[in-house]
């Protein structure tokens, strides 16, 4: 559609309407942008990958403050989205990409430690931790976390022993660490959980000191 003289022709540039996921969304991706920029994160710093149609097993590991994450998980590209309003595909927020996106299945963990107003627990006793796998929302139904192995190390992770745990609520689990005398592990007591999924998805994630003893 056009408007104007013989001498002078403007054009009405035509603007693309977003959808309703879109502007819902509006709010929510300048929010994630403020805070990428606050974080000194910009749009160079974020790298995406384009998953191949069939699903393949991929590992993803992550060290921060030396305590290491490894996730086994198997995906494939997506082919509608599958993201709340709340979490927006990372394309939105950092260009125009309008590719159908989803989190990953990945495990994360949330530790109950139990532990004093002086984050110590008392040594030569036993100890509960509570560990709750969860994951990023999604609009589908999520997995569920089946079982969890849990390892102790007092000695600075030079050698682990098992820890009994068991399921004591949707995704949650409690395992039990017989701590020893505070002589024997000075540096405190090292934690790594093992995590399934009832999609075959696992984490491992390693705590070089999870807490120390009193």
């Amino acid at each position: 559609m056009a408007l104007g003289t013989d001498k002078e022709t403007t054009t009405m540039k035509c603007i693309r309407v977003p959808s309703p996921r879109r502007r819902r969304s509006a709010l929510v991706l300048l929010a994630a942008a403020a805070t990428l920029l606050l974080s000194g994160c910009k749009g160079g710093d974020l790298v995406s990958y384009e998953l191949p149609e069939k699903s393949a097993p991929y590992t993803f590991e992550t060290e921060t403050n030396g305590v290491k994450t490894v996730w086994r998980y198997s995906s494939a590209k997506a082919t509608k989205d599958d993201t709340s309003t709340l979490s927006p595909c990372i394309g939105e927020l950092v260009g125009s990409n309008q590719a159908a996106c989803r989190p990953e299945p990945l495990i994360f963990l949330r530790y109950d430690f139990g532990l004093a107003l002086d984050n110590t627990v008392r040594a030569g006793e036993a100890h509960e931790v509570t560990v709750v796998g969860y994951y990023q929302e999604r609009l589908s139904d999520l997995p569920e976390v089946t079982s969890l192995k849990a390892e102790t190390s007092f000695d600075g992770g030079s050698t682990w022993r098992p820890a009994p745990s068991k399921a004591t609520g949707e995704n949650t689990f409690t395992t039990t660490i017989r701590n020893p005398r505070r002589d024997q592990a000075p540096a405190g007591v090292g934690l790594r959980i093992r995590a399934t999924d009832s999609q075959g998805n696992t984490v491992t994630q390693t705590i070089p000191v999870a807490y120390t003893l009193r």
